[in-house]
C-alpha cells in the first residue's frame, strides 16, 4: 500500500523539516506485519512529495493467529486483501514514521507546525462500503475527494467495480498534522478492520485524536462505532463524551445546544450485525452543515455569523477558502472564550488567523461593525430573545447592517408534539422565550422581507413528518 503526501508551499521542501525525514535519502523501520520505506519521489522548492510504502509479508500477517479477524471462509488467511488494502497497519505506520509531525512538533522550525499548508494526498488503494462514504468522512473537513474504481477485472466489465477507489484528497490550507490525523482515525474506518486488539485505550486514543473535529463530525456515529469495531462497551461510553464535548458549556443568548432530537440511541445487536448503517446525523450538526453548504454555493468574501457561540459554525466557515474574513458575534465573553480556545485561535498561523476575528455585542444594538458583509447567519438566535425584541434585532441586522444574504434558523413548534418528554406548551430548552409554528415563522420571516426589500425562501431543516414538518426551519433571505 502506497500512501503520498505532496505540498507546493514555498518552500515546498519544507514537508521535510515537517516530518522529520532527510529528502535526500530512503527511509525503512519495521512494522507488524512488515516494513515501511520512506522517501520522496520529488522534492524542490516549488513542490515535494514525500511517500510512504508499506510491504507487508502474506506469511507474516497470519503466523501464529488462529484466523485473521472477522475470518469469513476456509482459504481467507492465505487469499485477502491486508498486504495491499490502506488499514490500521497503515495507520500504525503513519503513527510510528511520522508521530513527532502528528503531534505538531518540530525542533528546528518551532512555527511552522502551526502553517496552513496547501496538501494533497493519494492513497492506493482504500476499501469503501460504498463509494460515497470516503466522500461522507472527507469532505465535512474541507477536503476536495476524487475517487478513481478499481473494476473486478478489467477483461470482463460486465462484472462492475470493485469496493476498492485509488483515494486522492485536497486541501487548499490545512496542518499538516491535522492531515495525518486525519487519515491516522479515518483510514481504518473506512476499511472496518483491525489487526490488533480494540480496547479501553482505543476508545482513548479516538477521543484525544479526534477532539478537535470528530464531536462536530456529521458521521460521528458511524466514525465511532466502526473504529470501535461496534464494542457497545467502548461505543457507548465514546459517543456520550463526544456529545458532551459537543453540548459544552452552558447555553448562552444566542447559542443552542443539541435538540432531544440529537441524542444518539445506544448501540444494539440489532445495529451491528446490520453493518449497512445509516448513522443519525444529530439536527445540531445538520443545521449548521445545511447553513455551511448554502453559504459555500454563494461564495462569499466575508461572512458574519452572529450568535456564534463557542465557533462550530465558525470552524466550518474557516474550512471555505473563498471566504476572505469571518467575523463572529455574540452576546457572552465566556462563550466566545471557549470558541478561541477550541480554534485554538492563538496558534492559528498569521495569514488564517487574519481571516478571523471574535467580537462581543448585542444584536439589539446598531453596531458599525457588522456593516460590509456578503452574508449573514442567525443560527438558533431568535427564539432565545423576547418577541417585542425582535424588531430591534431586525432593525441591527436588516436594516443597519443589511448583508446580501441572511440565513436565520429556529425550531418549528410543529414537531415539538414527537418529543416524548416535552409536555404541551414546553420549549425544547429552558433558554427559549418562543417557538413558532411554521405558519408563524413564515409570517414574520415575509414581514421582514417585505419591510427590508429581501426576496425570501424557506427550507425545513432535518427529517420532514407527514402533518408537523421538519424539526428545524430556516429562512433565507436573499437582497432583491
Amino acid at each position: 500500500m502506497l500512501l503520498t503526501i505532496t505540498t507546493t508551499y514555498s518552500p515546498a521542501t519544507d514537508l521535510g523539516y515537517l516530518l522529520h525525514k532527510n529528502p535526500a535519502r530512503l527511509q525503512s523501520l519495521e512494522i507488524a506485519g512488515g516494513q515501511a520505506h520512506i522517501f520522496y519521489p520529488e522534492a524542490t522548492a516549488e513542490r515535494c512529495t514525500a511517500a510512504l510504502l508499506l510491504d507487508l509479508d502474506p506469511v507474516g500477517l497470519v503466523r501464529g493467529r488462529a484466523g485473521s479477524s472477522g475470518d469469513g471462509f476456509a482459504l481467507e488467511q492465505y487469499v485477502n486483501d491486508r498486504p495491499y488494502v490502506a488499514s490500521s497497519f497503515l495507520s500504525a505506520a503513519l503513527s510510528k514514521a511520522f508521530g513527532t509531525a502528528m503531534n505538531g512538533t518540530c525542533k528546528d522550525r518551532p512555527n511552522l507546525p502551526e502553517q496552513a499548508l496547501p496538501l494533497e494526498v493519494k492513497v492506493a488503494v482504500v476499501s469503501a462500503p460504498g463509494p460515497d462514504w470516503p466522500r461522507r468522512l472527507f469532505e465535512p473537513l474541507g477536503y476536495d475527494v476524487q475517487l478513481e474504481t478499481t473494476p473486478l477485472d478489467p477483461t470482463r466489465p460486465e462484472w462492475g467495480d470493485s469496493r476498492y477507489y485509488t483515494l486522492q484528497l485536497r486541501h487548499a490550507g490545512l496542518r499538516l498534522q491535522d492531515v495525518l490525523t486525519h487519515l491516522y482515525v479515518l483510514l481504518p474506518v473506512l476499511d472496518n478492520d483491525k489487526h490488533y486488539y480494540v480496547g479501553e485505550n482505543e476508545a482513548e486514543k479516538l477521543l484525544r485524536k479526534g477532539a478537535d473535529w470528530l464531536p462536530q463530525h456529521p458521521e460521528r456515529d458511524f466514525i465511532t462505532r466502526r473504529y470501535l469495531r461496534y464494542l457497545a462497551a467502548y461505543v457507548n461510553p465514546t459517543l456520550k463524551r463526544l456529545l458532551e464535548d459537543e453540548e459544552g458549556a452552558e447555553p448562552t443568548l444566542e447559542a443552542e445546544p443539541v435538540d432531544a432530537s440529537a441524542i444518539t440511541a445506544p448501540v444494539t445487536a440489532e445495529t451491528v450485525a446490520a453493518d449497512s448503517p445509516e448513522p443519525k446525523l444529530s439536527l445540531h450538526d445538520q443545521r449548521l452543515q445545511q447553513v455551511a453548504d448554502e453559504i459555500y454555493q454563494l461564495g462569499p468574501k466575508r461572512v458574519l455569523d452572529l450568535g456564534c457561540g463557542e465557533g462550530k459554525l465558525l470552524r466550518l466557515l474557516l474550512r471555505q477558502p473563498k471566504i476572505e474574513f469571518i467575523l463572529g458575534m455574540d452576546v457572552s465573553h465566556q462563550a466566545l472564550s471557549r470558541a478561541a480556545q477550541r480554534l485554538h485561535l492563538d496558534e492559528m498561523p498569521p495569514r488564517q488567523r487574519a481571516r478571523l476575528d471574535l467580537i462581543q455585542g448585542s444584536l439589539l444594538y446598531r453596531d458599525e461593525r457588522l456593516a460590509g458583509f456578503d452574508a449573514a447567519a442567525l443560527v438558533e438566535v431568535i427564539e432565545h430573545l423576547d418577541e417585542n425584541r425582535l424588531a430591534a434585532l431586525e432593525g441591527v441586522v436588516f436594516g443597519q447592517a443589511r448583508p446580501a444574504h441572511v440565513f436565520v434558523t429556529s425550531p418549528n413548534a410543529d414537531y415539538n408534539q414527537l418529543f416524548e418528554k416535552l409536555n404541551a406548551g414546553e420549549f425544547r430548552h429552558t433558554d427559549h422565550r418562543f417557538e413558532w409554528t411554521r405558519a408563524e415563522f413564515a409570517a414574520w420571516a415575509a414581514g421582514v422581507a417585505e419591510r427590508h426589500g429581501y426576496q425570501l425562501r424557506l427550507e425545513s431543516m432535518g427529517e420532514e413528518v407527514a402533518g408537523v414538518g421538519a424539526p428545524s426551519q430556516m429562512a433565507v433571505f436573499d437582497v432583491a
